[in-house]
């Protein structure tokens, strides 16, 4: 292979030479046009020979893997811890924010994979069930509950924005679900939506539905077992977790507690954790 390229090399010098356009050289040694174009730059700096000499010598022996500072190292990981594990696209967010470094997010996880268990990649080709689609804020909103043992937290999202808004109960009523529905729509979502979509719960039958159009155009229970209708708000659901409550079991009397770990955890998601789908940005941003 390395003959063969060599003899491109010398061909590519002569065609230069006698001026035929890189393209019907690139066309008829079969390589990029970048690659063409490389080679007359080193042809041009080094001789032909020269050049032959130094491309032959890269091409013997494995490559030196480039090292990675120590220090970006450690800011990597400082970053995966106090952001609660998050991704790789965050760090390289914060990287920006905080140190004004680029690096690639593979990179990123080749440095996380010296210290940590990094999980497989998702399967992006998955059959998917339709879900709404939003293309302006207040469109579709998402409502699910979460069940943390003697608790159970009701959350909403606007899948256009990423606004999220979360409150603790001590039930799982539907009496629990309309209080929700009035304090969320009312301080998060503007107070009225196009449409609401939850799924099948008993929290968001009886009082939430003969309310429910107060608030909201039109209400859509997401068919069961098809977590991906609700996918914006089990999204939501998985970080609340994660960053906030954990996996742990609370008691009736922690609720208080509890809602104002949420209000905290809010403004921290709202104002500081950035967003994939909102291009690496918080939900929102104060002016």
């Amino acid at each position: 292979m390395e003959v063969l390229n060599k003899t491109k090399i010398i061909l590519c010098k002569e065609l230069l030479d006698a001026q035929v356009p890189k393209t019907h050289i690139a066309d008829r040694l079969e390589v990029d046009r970048d690659t063409i174009r490389l080679w007359n730059k080193r042809i041009s700096e080094f001789g032909l020979t020269d050049f032959l000499d130094r491309y032959e010598a890269a091409k013997k022996g494995p490559r030196i893997k480039r090292q990675v500072d120590p220090i970006l190292k450690r800011w990597v990981w400082e970053i995966r811890e106090r952001e609660m594990d998050c991704c790789g696209q965050k760090i390289l967010y914060f990287l920006q924010k905080e140190h004004n470094i680029s690096l690639s997010v593979p990179k990123i996880y080749e440095i996380l994979a010296e210290k940590y268990k990094i999980k497989s990649k998702w399967k992006k080709n998955q059959i998917r069930g339709p879900i709404p689609k939003a293309s302006r804020p207040r469109q579709v909103i998402q409502m699910d509950s979460v069940d943390f043992g003697g608790v159970f937290a009701f959350t909403g999202i606007d899948i256009f924005t990423k606004e999220a808004d979360v409150m603790m109960f001590p039930s799982l009523t539907s009496h629990d679900g309309l209080i929700y529905l009035e304090t969320s729509m009312t301080r998060r979502f503007g107070g009225h939506s196009d449409l609401v979509q939850t799924d099948g719960g008993p929290e968001f039958k009886g009082k939430f539905k003969e309310n429910i159009f107060k608030y909201a155009d039109r209400l859509r229970r997401a068919r069961p077992y098809k977590k991906n209708e609700q996918g914006y708000i089990e999204s939501f659901n998985r970080s609340l977790r994660k960053e906030c409550l954990g996996w742990s079991k609370y008691r009736k009397s922690q609720v208080g507690e509890l809602n104002g770990m949420v209000i905290n955890y809010l403004e921290r998601y709202h104002y500081h954790r950035p967003h994939i789908g909102l291009g690496m940005r918080p939900p929102l941003e104060r002016t």
